[in-house]
């Protein structure tokens, strides 16, 4: 009797340590990769090294705890807050462009009557596989006056374009980058939700005389609105954190500065200026802003679904 008591105690113990030891590897690099960095950041953020002295010596430079002077410095530096300006105007080109493509894109490749499906699936996701260095280069290229095939072709029928990388168009430039790479992504996630859809919905509303048109707007897309709530928060947050692109095409232009983005103004202060502690408190500036506009998002769009279904 006693020895089924046991073999039941170990396993009881045994079906409670396997769900920990398989999240296991998974909890440690979380914490060593995630958590502790955060953990580290914002620790840094509320630090600052000080200068005694004439700062010569091991013992001139110390680090101090400076609350949040860091976050204030962030806040009122002008060129961090011309950063966020940019990246909502390349926001609010980007997103509705890029999201309205693939949501075009989508729907004529489930449209019944479309050929060459495959075909056009890889040649409109192809762009996303390429990296987004490799992409900025290769379109700032296409963008130089003296180097730019488009260009040459314009002073042939004698057409004055101005350039792309002038300052009040090279958010433009940005932009199309972006939404050369984006569109593929967010049309497969779209299109894979559509296939997901029951073909029979379909037949229902062709035999009560719908339109692919109608069937498009008034079946397809209220079915696949999940689809399209995650790729527009996937795109806000890629939005806040663009810095590839500009970073590529910054030494092909003067237009671009080195806070053109408020990851280029982490990346100058950390790597360029020294400023380890004020990067830290913008980091954490951005997280956070990326979170609340990402909550704020989700609270509006599940508000306004609830509202309908009342």
């Amino acid at each position: 009797m006693s020895a089924t008591v046991t073999r039941s105690k170990r396993s009881r113990a045994g079906k409670h340590f396997t769900p920990w030891a398989m999240l296991a590897p998974g909890i440690v690099l979380f914490v060593v990769f995630m958590a502790a960095p955060i953990i580290y950041t914002l620790v840094l953020s509320f630090q600052k090294e000080k200068v005694s002295g004439l700062g010569l010596g091991s013992g001139a430079r110390s680090t101090v705890f400076v609350g949040f002077e860091n976050y204030v410095s962030t806040f009122v530096d002008p060129e961090f807050l011309a950063s966020v300006l940019r990246v909502l105007l390349y926001g609010l080109i980007l997103i509705p462009t890029m999201l309205g493509l693939a949501l075009i894109f989508a729907l004529l490749l489930d449209a019944r009557r479309t050929g060459a499906k495959t075909f056009g699936r890889v040649s409109i996701f192809l762009p996303y596989a390429v990296p987004a260095v490799i992409s900025s280069l290769l379109w700032g290229f296409l963008y130089l006056p003296a180097v730019s095939p488009f260009y040459w072709i314009f002073d042939q029928f004698g057409w004055d374009v101005p350039s792309l990388l002038s300052p009040g168009l090279v958010v433009f430039a940005i932009a199309n980058i972006g939404l050369w790479g984006g569109v593929g992504f967010n049309m497969i996630v779209m299109y894979t939700s559509l296939k997901a859809v029951p073909t029979d919905i379909y037949e229902a509303a062709r035999i009560d005389g719908a339109s692919e048109a109608q069937i498009a707007w008034r079946i397809k897309v209220p079915i696949i609105a999940p689809a399209l709530v995650m790729t527009a928060l996937f795109s806000m947050i890629a939005t806040l954190q663009v810095f590839a692109e500009p970073t590529t095409l910054k030494p092909l232009t003067n237009s671009i500065s080195s806070t053109w983005s408020p990851l280029m103004f982490v990346y100058r202060d950390a790597f360029t200026r020294g400023d380890i502690n004020g990067a830290a408190a913008t980091s954490i500036v951005i997280a956070v802003a990326t979170f609340a506009l990402s909550f704020l998002f989700l609270r509006v769009v599940q508000r306004r679904a609830f509202g309908q279904e009342d």
